[in-house]
């Protein structure tokens, strides 16, 4: 039987006045407010991070060369992650600016869609690294390493990761640019099942964010004077308006 799935917010309803959609919005949770008013996929009170996505996302804007930068990378085959964050040094707040989001592809294809945004800024990556590949056993965090990465095995200390983002979100000292779009997807559907452990899927860019978070914070350095972008070899495409890069 074929199936069809039509997205439709609140003001595509006609017969729904002004005045109910607000008196409607009241009596919801603030995190669950975009799902229910755009239609945006929510879980509700398993959300690990029970914000409304509004109050999290930022436009893109040109980021300062001055501010000092780092990314949280996580790894394996059917999917690598990496998000990318920059420190707005007046105003302490750290913002993502950038993800690469693949599966099934080869190392060296990762490697040159991070080395795109800056080789010049570290990353911390899944401590498992050190001891797996994405395939065959080798020990990852070296192989990347010896392509030129300046990468260091993150903390995986998941409740405690949790904390650190979650009080960065609610404190508004993490903002995440509307182009981060897996990000925003893996953020709606970051839970808890009924036992309260984390749900281990589409989670990959949530597990770079807490990488960050509890390893890269320090690490985060400015762009040096004689850095040279370098160009992409690999199909991935500038999002129109956008400082992020997504693969094709």
């Amino acid at each position: 039987m074929a199936k069809h799935v039509t997205h439709c917010t609140w003001e595509e309803v006609p017969h729904l006045p002004d005045g109910v959609k607000a008196e409607l919005l009241d009596g919801i949770p603030p995190y669950q407010r975009a799902a229910r008013s755009k239609g945006y996929p929510s879980l509700g009170a398993g959300a690990i991070y029970p914000l409304d996505e509004d109050d999290v996302v930022v436009a893109d804007f040109e980021l300062a060369d001055h501010w000092p930068r780092a990314y949280g990378l996580d790894v394996g085959w059917n999917r690598t992650a990496a998000a990318w964050f920059a420190r707005d040094g007046d105003t302490g707040v750290t913002y993502l600016y950038s993800e690469h989001y693949r599966g099934q592809a080869e190392p060296i294809i990762h490697v040159e869609a991070i080395k795109a945004r800056g080789s010049w800024i570290p990353g911390v990556i899944d401590p498992a690294a050190r001891s797996r590949s994405q395939k065959d056993g080798s020990q990852l965090l070296e192989d990347y390493q010896g392509m030129g990465l300046d990468l260091a095995p993150a903390t995986n200390a998941v409740s405690a990761g949790i904390l650190e983002v979650w009080q960065a979100l609610s404190y508004g000292h993490l903002k995440v640019f509307a182009s981060c779009n897996h990000w925003r997807e893996e953020f709606r559907l970051y839970r808890r099942d009924e036992d309260g452990k984390v749900v281990k899927e589409d989670d990959h860019l949530m597990d770079a964010t807490r990488y960050f978070y509890l390893s890269g914070r320090d690490l985060m350095t400015t762009r040096p004077s004689d850095a040279v972008e370098e160009k992409l070899q690999w199909p991935y495409t500038r999002q129109q308006g956008g400082t992020g890069w997504m693969s094709n």
